[in-house]
């Protein structure tokens, strides 16, 4: 039976356990064998090659879980702070610095001493919010705790072939969705292609999905997809610095964008908005979600990010309201309780 100091994770569908190395060096993902993948918007990456995979879950001893309640939860900017931050990344905007930037914001809130094992959270997760890109992490000797539901394709790889789906735009209903929405997934939807040329074959880049919208749990998205052929011997680590950090949570041009928010936001992002998921270095083949959606376990605290994309359209407060919606039903979700007997209590 897999015990609580055991390292275990799960990615694209399977479960991973017998952790046998750790790497910081993304490398490692074109060598051989099947990893899962943590890499943070701030901070070391770290590449984890578990030999066992399976779609059943392993014996899991504990993993109990009692989330904050839902009026528990700090912001590393309230509304004012919000709100004024939107109103300076508007007027970047007005000179011609940036023409859209992601502001977030980090949440915290403090956890009981006990259950609260990250494979709680997850279970509740899959039954409550499941998401195409669903993904834990647990392995305590390097601190790590992540639970994702992540609707955002960041990469995959089949061969030699990338897709990356970029989310923008988000409403309640698909009737909140506006042209400003479009307009802004448009914008990153260049974005993420001039990012793929950097690594992808000449005429290759192409956009095969444009302006799609999906219906996820307590709200509507739009999402496109960029594909391309990588060039002949592209690794690993040329696709994540051609690639990373996402398009869809910096902003565009992304070096503008990302001068802008280390100014404005007050709180490092950590894994939020950086990529999670597994790399299967034997069959060139990946999944990799962008780090929305996203919770962890940072010393007695439960953390999650939220943000909005900023354009020169944007009302600052319907922006605020907009990191509100994202971040509300998760956190109720989170609120929940999970018996290691599988038993799940509300």
């Amino acid at each position: 039976m897999l015990q609580g100091s055991d390292p275990v994770a799960y990615a694209g569908g399977l479960w991973a356990s017998d952790l046998r190395e750790i790497s910081s060096d993304s490398s490692v993902l074109d060598g051989s064998g099947r990893w899962i993948c943590i890499v943070p918007y701030s901070g070391t990456p770290t590449f984890l090659r578990f030999s066992t995979w399976s779609a059943q879950p392993p014996a899991l001893s504990p993993g109990s879980w009692t989330g904050p309640r839902t009026d528990a939860w700090r912001s590393s900017m309230d509304r004012a702070d919000y709100v004024d931050a939107v109103e300076q990344t508007r007027a970047a905007i007005a000179t011609g610095e940036v023409y859209q930037a992601n502001i977030c914001r980090v949440l915290r809130a403090r956890l009981s001493a006990a259950d609260r094992d990250i494979t709680g959270l997850h279970a509740l997760l899959l039954r409550d919010n499941p998401a195409p890109y669903s993904f834990m992490a647990r392995v305590p000797q390097l601190g790590i705790q992540i639970a994702s539901a992540s609707p955002e394709m960041f990469l995959t790889r089949e061969g030699q072939q990338l897709v990356s789906g970029p989310i923008k735009g988000t409403g309640r209903t698909r009737e909140d969705l506006s042209e400003k929405d479009r307009a802004e997934n448009v914008m990153i939807v260049d974005l993420v292609r001039n990012d793929l040329a950097r690594v992808s074959q000449v005429g290759t880049v192409e956009v095969p999905g444009l302006l799609r919208e999906e219906a996820h749990p307590g709200l509507v998205h739009l999402v496109s997809h960029v594909s391309g052929q990588l060039l002949p011997g592209a690794g690993w680590d040329q696709i994540l610095k051609a690639c990373f950090p996402p398009g869809s949570v910096t902003g565009a041009p992304k070096s503008s964008a990302l001068r802008i928010i280390d100014a404005l936001e007050p709180q490092a992002r950590s894994y939020y908005c950086g990529a999670l998921g597994w790399v299967d270095a034997d069959a060139r083949s990946a999944g990799l979600a962008v780090a929305i959606r996203t919770f962890w376990i940072d010393g007695d605290e439960l953390c999650f990010g939220t943000g909005a994309g900023i354009t020169w359209p944007s009302d600052a407060d319907r922006e605020w309201e907009e990191t509100e919606l994202k971040a509300r039903h998760l956190t109720a979700v989170a609120a929940g309780s999970w018996t290691h007997e599988g038993g799940g209590v509300r």
